[in-house]
């Protein structure tokens, strides 16, 4: 156990800071199954980003006084019994208090976690293995959720953790390390610790909007959501070597992120069509931005700052309030624009029914079924296939009724495109923010 405590922890590590977005390819299948509205499934997301960005600078203060062993253990124990909650939730209202006990042992997990990492592979090893999994467990979190859903149901995630948890109490029992005691030094790194906030809001755009205009909007399976949105982790795997090969200051190196992740951003409000393909060269960019900046930017806010997990516990603060913030602007700018683009789509689908070649009485059965849809599904993208299921049509009618049926999957899909336009171009907005907290000139220490 001693040999794998290490990996263990740095596991634990990735699976709190995954949590911070491993449900959102969830989203719209806990949307419908606990039969709940798109602003109330957003707070399974904010729900956890704001109790983890709140808590860890005052868990931060309670480890000084701790043995960082029963701290981490304890924090990993409770993270595990949250998580089988989360995965036996019957209500959006308990899964949401679920996931606020889930960040309360997921900030003490992370935490102690740190501390243990540096007791087992030393200062410099422990922060940069505790840094790497934090990064590619928030940028792996949408993949792995997509995946399980599709293969199980959206509760798999949660269930999925409680193993990897279970192991991970003993192994954090089994290291040695002392009790934390260091000196108070250094201030809080305001700047680096600014653009992570910010920088983190703008990452949300891409990793909770467009999974919903993904599932939601173009109706694609959560596995197919899944692989789509792989590319930003491979990216951001991608951007370290390239780093290491070009050699750029670390402020560059920030900022180049910065400016890519705005690209990627105004390139996803900006898709020509529905097709999958034209994500891809987006995503890249904002996957490749996020590889160049979380990493470097949590870095620089505890480089050589006492005590390390006060100055740890500013970071995860700037990160997942930062996402809280990114969810708090976005979702009622997409929910609104969605609600403005039910009455032309509407207006669209009516004149595609009326030029169909269809007999009458089978258009006015179509269009009554169409309009139970379209207002059973207010709020949301509505499912049109339903309508067609119910007529009873020959051959010649039914191939008429499939070109009619894609007609209006294309008009939903562009409505759907137009109504996440805003939100993305507003993420931009806010990585271009980012971009200024590192060009700013600096003040001379006198």
């Amino acid at each position: 156990m001693r040999r794998a405590a290490g990996p263990l922890l740095a596991l634990t590590v990735a699976l709190v800071l995954a949590d911070s977005a491993v449900v959102t390819l969830a989203l719209p299948d806990i949307l419908v199954e606990l039969d709940a509205s798109v602003a109330q499934v957003a707070w399974v997301l904010i729900s956890f980003n704001l109790v983890l960005g709140l808590g860890a600078v005052p868990t931060a203060a309670g480890l000084a006084r701790a043995d960082p062993r029963i701290f981490a253990a304890l924090g990993i124990a409770v993270f595990a019994g949250a998580s089988a909650w989360c995965g036996v939730a019957g209500s959006i209202d308990v899964l949401i208090a679920a996931r606020c006990v889930q960040a309360v042992g997921g900030a003490l997990a992370l935490l102690g976690c740190l501390e243990l990492m540096v007791a087992e592979w030393g200062e410099r090893r422990g922060v940069a293995v505790w840094v790497a999994a934090g990064v590619v467990g928030t940028a792996a979190g949408p993949v792995a959720g997509g995946l399980l859903t599709e293969a199980f149901s959206w509760e798999a995630i949660f269930w999925v953790q409680v193993p990897f948890a279970a192991l991970a109490v003993p192994a954090a029992l089994a290291v040695r390390a002392a009790p934390v005691d260091p000196p108070d030094r250094h201030p809080p790194a305001v700047r680096p610790n600014l653009t992570l906030a910010l920088l983190s809001a703008a990452l949300t755009a891409a990793l909770f909007l467009l999974v919903l205009l993904l599932v939601q909007g173009w109706s694609r399976s959560p596995a197919t959501a899944a692989l789509t949105v792989s590319v930003v982790p491979v990216a951001a795997l991608a951007a370290r070597p390239l780093a290491r090969l070009l050699r750029p200051s670390a402020e560059v190196e920030v900022a180049v992120g910065c400016f890519l992740v705005a690209g990627g951003l105004a390139g996803l409000a900006l898709l020509p069509s529905a097709h999958l393909g034209w994500t891809v060269a987006p995503q890249a960019l904002v996957g490749l931005g996020l590889g160049l900046t979380m990493d470097r930017l949590t870095a620089q806010a505890m480089e050589l700052r006492l005590p390390r997990a006060r100055h740890a516990g500013w970071t995860i603060g700037a990160r997942h309030l930062g996402v809280v913030v990114g969810l708090a602007i976005l979702t009622p700018v997409f929910t609104a624009d969605l609600r403005a683009a039910e009455v032309p789509a509407q207006e669209a689908i009516t004149s595609l029914v009326i030029d169909a070649p269809l007999p009458v009485e089978d258009k006015i059965a179509l269009a009554e079924g169409l309009g139970e849809e379209l207002v059973q599904q207010q709020g949301r993208i509505p499912d049109l296939h339903r309508a067609f299921t119910t007529l009873d049509l020959d051959p010649d009618e039914r191939r008429a009724a499939d070109t009619l049926e894609r007609a209006l999957d294309s008009q939903l899909e562009r409505a759907a495109t137009w109504a996440f336009r805003d939100s993305f171009l507003i993420g931009a907005g806010l990585a271009l923010v980012a971009l200024l907290t590192v060009l700013a000139p600096r003040r001379r220490r006198p």
